[in-house]
This record gives C-alpha cells, structure tokens and sequence, in this order.
C-alpha cells in the first residue's frame, strides 16, 4: 500500500511539473527519486580525495583564529565510575550543578540501582500488585561521581530532551505509555521528575526535539510519526499536529529516517534532515522554504545512525546580514544495513563526513573521508570548536545485536583546518561502546563517555554486556605540555542580553596574547541518544580587543549573539581558548 502510494503521488507531481513550473517549481524534485534541484546527484556533492591521516592534524585555522598549539598528545582515557547504576542509553548536562542526567527504559524494570528509601516503588499494575523498586534515572556528579537515583513512572525507551531557559531539562516521548509524555526535571539539588502523560499529541517513539529562538521546542518524527507539534508548556497538551511530506518520502522499507538531524539555523528557520535528504523548514509558517541536494552513499538516521553536528557559528562584533551556517553529517550505512544484519550479515560502515553550507545560495554537499567507518558514532562539538567522533561500531547497524566491530579510537576533526588536513586518529579506549552510548563535553573541558547496551534488558554473559563503567577522555589539549598556556576565567557575568557587549577576565600568564589567539567560545549543552545531540551548539564571539589587566591577566571585550536566531535563550558553558587549548567552562545564561 505505501509503495502505490509513492508511485501515485510521483506520477501526479510530474504531471503537475510538466504543466507549470509556477504549480510545482523544480527545487521540489528532490523529494522525487534521481532528482536534485534539477540536476543530478554528483553535480552536487564534492568529493576531497583521501589523505593518510597524520600525527599533527590542523595546523593555521582558516577563519581568522591564529595559529593552534601544536601537540603530538593523542590524549587519553580514565575510569571516571564502575557504575553509573542506569545504562546510559541517554544523556544530557543539567546547568549550574554540573551533574549529568542519565536515564535507560523503565520497561525493564531493572537497573543496578535501587530507589533511595522513603521514595516509592513504581506501581507497574495495580491489579497484580507488581511494583518497580529499581531506579530508571540518575543523577550524577561530572566532578565527583556522587550518584542520586530518581524516580520515572512513564517508560523514556528512545526519548528526546533538551533545557528550558531557566536549565530545566525537558524530556519527550518514548514507548508504550511513555510515548506522548513531557517530562520536566529542574536544575537543583532536591527536584526530581514531573510526567505529564498526554502532553503530546502524537506518540514519539525515536524523536527529535529542537529548540527554537524563543526557548520552546518543536519535536518531529519517530516510529509511525510522520508529522511534527510544538511542546505546549508545562502542564498542559498540545493537540496540534502538521504533517512532513519530508518524512514520508524518506520512509523506506528500513524506515532510516527515525531520530532525524535537526539544527535551528541563523535565519530561525529549522534544518532537518532525515535519511539522505534535507529542507529548511519555517516553525512560524510552517512551510518548506529550501530544500537542500540530496547526500548520497546511504542512510544517515536510525537505525542507519550516523551522526551530525552544526559546525562552530563565527560571530563578529558587528555581524553580516546573513550570517554562515554549516552542518556535518559523519558516517552511517548502506540502505538495506538493517534487513542485511537481521540475516547475520554485517556491511562496512559509511567512511565518509560531508558538510554543506545552508545559507549558501547554491549549497552543495563536500564529502571528505574519515580514517575509519563509522555507525552508531556521537559527534561532540569541543570547548576548542574542534569536533570529536566517538563510539560506534564499523559493521552493521543500530539494533538489538545489530552491529559489529567496535571503533575504539576516537577521530579528532578540525573543521576549519585546511581540506585533508583535518582527520587524526586518537587514543583508543578498551570499552566497547555499541548502540545506546553516549558522550557528552563537560565543564572541565574533558568528554564524558558512557552507555553502551545492545540487549533487550540488562544482560551480562553476552558479546556486549550491558555497560555501566563511565569513563572520561581528555583531549589533546589536555596535553600536561600544553597546561601553562590554559586560561582561566577570573570573572565573567552570570548573565548577557542580545547585541549587548560585556568582559570577561581572564588569568594568562603568558606575553604572546592578542586577539587573534585569545577567544571566547560558547557551548549549549546536548541531549544526547542514539548517535544524535540534540541542540548542540557552538557560539565563536566575536573580540573587539584584549587588553592587559595587571599581572598574568587579561581582559576580553566582546558582544553577546544578535537574537535567538543566532543562539536560543538559556545556558551556556563560556570557555576562554588560547591557541587552541581552553580553559574550565564557566556557565552563562542568554536572557
């Protein structure tokens, strides 16, 4: 029936098109098979040869950064916890206390942690008196390691998240019962979750929530969802929902369009991408206003799961009309990898990264080649605005046993470095972390890397047990070398208003400091599940000067980002980088 469908609804736009360009424009065609804007795939899509990966990558950045500290340091790796007590099938940094949330599926009914006394068990049915004792979420110290369980009533299997304004965490969907539930966790040290169950007017099972430039969130997408809403606030339901034509012409028979890539652009308008295709959507119109060439190679979403990030946003003290935006796509697989690996056959992995610029009046998709092949990767944006692609496998794809072939060596990627210049290899860990990993940046400049559990449940005495160790990697800029020229963050206001410009001071006990090797960088923090981070963002300020302020210290002049366009409300982790190498993240809040 869905295929009949298609081919109505193909044959109908063509013979639509054939009549009047002005019913049907061209730049529609990309939601029809072979067709790219008009022209075909490879016209679109540039292709850098392979370049041996080095032992230095980067070098002079291009846009204006100054020269990077050069290290040879492939960094290194630490056993933060031996358990984490909830597998960290997801993760997200609750502002100001610096604790990470990390919370699995309550269907299981079993975790490694128990719920703290004078907290009650979870009634799973009443008539059979059966109850859940055993915790589903935690919360835990990216500094310390202290550990607090919380309680869930509604299942958060392969939900999505992000953070309000004010820093408090907002989770939707999930299975079952949990599958049209907003949930709200507020930063501070007593709260626990409040679940409202019928928030969400469709059930949202493997979705992608987004935030918008006034702080609310759009949710699109999950199993049998073809549509998007807007989260009501807190309490109430939305009933309201809009169909995407993109997602139902991205359906294919391994669906491969679940946890669609989803970044708030410059202009306010909402990249999405799904599969191998992409638009620009308006949240205020609701209507498609660009639609982007189509990547080739394969399926980039779930359970294809590659990985995405929107590159680094350079901001100026007075900033252009049309501000650049760039989006990453990294690995994935072939479109059949999922029917192929239930039949216990398990294809390479996707090597490729392609990068497209949105804004761009003819965008065209710049695909580079990755050391090795990656599925199920996280991409992290880091303090330094360098990008790290971590976890995954090499074979296979999302699913319960699916993948194969761990990728234990992370892969650093300078993305304003020069073309070919940009991949290196990094330590490895010796943890597999397969479907359901995680890893997140955090204060300390280090990135917090859990999860791991491609059974159904808890399980131990397998090919991958269930992963409950937590471990920090520090990346080459942790270099012990490179720790003279880390800045530190003297003071910095605790909150910035749109187009205002501020200071920040900073300790530096070095002579060599100008503005063209001193920055600061601005980071949100993710949600981050199923190879995808939702929200994450890097802001690149603009410097108007850097001016000596007395002994081994240093004051920035510069300017908060011109609208939620550009940057939404809420927090943000402020980093001063010198050459490359950053300090501790102090948090900010745009208000």
């Amino acid at each position: 029936m869905r295929a009949s469908t298609r081919v109505i609804w193909t044959v109908s736009v063509l013979m639509l098109a054939a009549v009047s360009d002005a019913i049907f424009p061209l730049p529609f065609l990309p939601f029809l098979p072979g067709f790219n804007n008009g022209v075909h795939d490879h016209d679109d899509v540039e292709v850098a040869k392979p370049v041996a990966a080095a032992g230095k990558a980067g070098g002079k950045r291009r846009s204006g950064g100054g020269q990077d500290a050069q290290t040879n340091w492939p960094g290194k790796w630490e056993l933060f916890m031996e358990n984490s007590g909830v597998s960290a099938m997801h993760a997200g940094l609750m502002p100001l206390v610096n604790q990470v949330q990390f919370y699995d599926a309550t269907i299981w009914r079993i975790s490694k942690i128990k719920l703290p006394p004078g907290v009650p068990c979870h009634v799973v049915n009443a008539k059979t008196n059966k109850i859940d004792c055993w915790a589903h979420s935690v919360l835990i110290d990216v500094n310390t390691a202290a550990i607090k369980p919380l309680s869930l009533a509604t299942d958060t299997w392969c939900s999505s998240g992000g953070l309000t304004v004010n820093g408090t965490m907002v989770s939707t969907g999930g299975y079952g019962g949990g599958a049209n539930t907003a949930r709200y966790l507020a930063a501070c040290p007593d709260c626990g979750w409040h679940e409202y169950p019928q928030a969400l007017a469709a059930k949202r099972w493997y979705s992608t929530q987004a935030t918008l430039p006034d702080g609310k969130f759009f949710i699109i997408g999950g199993r049998d969802a073809m549509n998007y809403e807007y989260i009501p606030e807190e309490g109430q339901n939305n009933k309201k929902l809009y169909d995407s034509l993109l997602l139902k012409q991205t359906d294919d028979p391994e669906e491969n369009n679940l946890y669609p890539f989803v970044w708030l652009n410059t202009d306010g308008n909402l990249f999405i991408f799904a599969n191998n295709r992409s638009i620009l959507l308006s949240p205020k119109t609701n209507q498609v206003i660009k639609e982007f060439p189509q990547l080739p190679g394969g399926s980039r979403n779930y359970p294809g799961s590659g990985s995405s990030a929107l590159l680094p946003i350079h901001l100026y003290m007075k900033n252009p009309k049309v501000i650049p935006a760039e989006v990453l796509v990294c690995g994935g697989t072939k479109h059949d990898a999922y029917y192929r690996a239930s039949k216990k056959i398990f294809e390479p992995a996707l090597q490729d990264c392609a990068r497209i610029r949105i804004n761009s009046a003819k965008p065209r998709w710049k695909v580079e080649t990755m050391p090795t092949p990656r599925v199920m990767s996280d991409t992290v944006i880091l303090p330094s605005g360098d990008i790290l692609l971590v976890n995954g496998g090499k074979r296979g794809c999302s699913g319960w046993g699916y993948g194969k072939d761990p990728n234990f060596a992370p892969t650093l990627y300078k993305p304003r470095a020069a073309r070919g210049k940009r991949f290196r290899e990094l330590a490895a860990s010796n943890i597999p972390r397969m479907y359901h990993s995680t890893a997140i940046a955090i204060p300390d400049g280090k990135v917090l890397v859990a999860g791991s559990n491609t059974n159904d449940g808890y399980q131990y005495n397998v090919e991958f047990p269930t992963e409950l160790r937590v471990e920090k990697f520090s990346p080459p800029y942790l270099d012990p070398a490179l720790a003279p020229l880390r800045p530190k963050i003297a003071t910095s206001p605790k909150q910035i208003r749109y187009g205002n410009s501020f200071n920040v001071k900073v300790n530096l006990n070095q002579k060599d400091v100008t503005k063209q090797n001193l920055k600061l960088h601005m980071l949100a923090p993710s949600f981050t599940t199923h190879s995808i981070s939702m929200n994450m963002r890097m802001l690149l300020l603009g410097i108007g000067g850097v001016n000596p302020a007395g002994a081994g210290s240093f004051e920035i002049q510069t300017i908060a980002p011109p609208s939620g366009n550009v940057a939404p409300p809420g927090y943000y982790l402020l980093f001063a980088v010198y050459k490359g190498v950053p300090s501790t993240g102090e948090w900010i809040q745009i208000v």
